[in-house]
C-alpha cells in the first residue's frame, strides 16, 4: 500500500502559513477593503498612507512610514554606520561650485586678455 502524505500549506507554497489570512473582493472601481484582522496585524491606522508594489506576482502593501524606515535602514546598512551621505553630497556640491567659480574666473581673465590685445 502506497504511503499517502497529506500536503501541507508549506508543501504547496514553500513557506509556513501566514498567521492572519483574509479575503476581499475587488469592487468595479478597483477598490478593496483590507480585512480588519489584517489591518490590525499590520498596524494600519485609518487615513494612513499606504504604499504598494507588485513583487513576484503578488501585491505587497505596507505603511509609508514602515517603508521609509526600511529604506533608511537599508541605506545605512549599505553606506556603513557613521557615514553621512548628506554631508558627502554637500561637500561634493561645494567642490562643484568652487570648480565653476574657477572656470568663470579663467573665462573672465581670458576675455580681459583678449580685449587688451585688441585694444593694444
Amino acid at each position: 500500500m502506497a504511503d499517502t502524505k497529506k500536503l501541507t500549506y508549506e508543501d504547496l507554497v514553500g513557506t509556513k502559513p501566514p498567521l492572519v489570512q483574509g479575503r476581499a473582493k475587488l469592487s468595479p472601481n478597483g477598490r478593496i477593503v483590507i480585512p480588519a484582522a489584517i489591518r490590525g496585524k499590520l498596524g494600519f491606522r485609518p487615513n494612513e498612507t499606504l504604499v504598494m508594489d507588485v513583487h513576484e506576482g503578488a501585491l505587497r502593501v505596507e505603511s509609508f512610514e514602515k517603508r521609509l524606515a526600511r529604506v533608511q535602514d537599508e541605506i545605512i546598512r549599505l553606506a556603513g554606520p557613521g557615514r553621512s551621505l548628506a554631508d558627502e553630497l554637500i561637500a561634493d556640491r561645494r567642490e562643484e561650485v568652487r570648480r565653476e567659480e574657477r572656470k568663470e574666473q579663467e573665462r573672465a581673465r581670458q576675455e580681459s586678455e583678449t580685449k587688451l590685445r585688441k585694444a593694444g
